[in-house]
């Protein structure tokens, strides 16, 4: 059987800057374990942190001093 991995990656946005890396690692991971580069797909999900809350805290007011 083919693999053929498809992986989501859910976070704050990022950097426009930042986006290469992360597919390019997320890829380099897989590629380590005998799948072709090709075979990967990465997709990355951004949310803002108004959206996003763990603890009954939006990230926004629990993560502010991060940039």
């Amino acid at each position: 059987m083919k693999q053929v991995p498809f992986v989501t990656v859910e976070t704050w946005p990022l950097d426009d800057e930042r986006k290469p890396e992360v597919i390019r690692g997320i890829t380099e991971v897989f590629t380590g374990l005998g799948i072709p580069a090709e075979a990967v797909t990465v997709v990355i999900h951004e949310t803002r942190r108004e959206n996003w809350g763990s603890g009954g805290e939006q990230h926004s007011v629990r993560f502010k001093d991060i940039k």
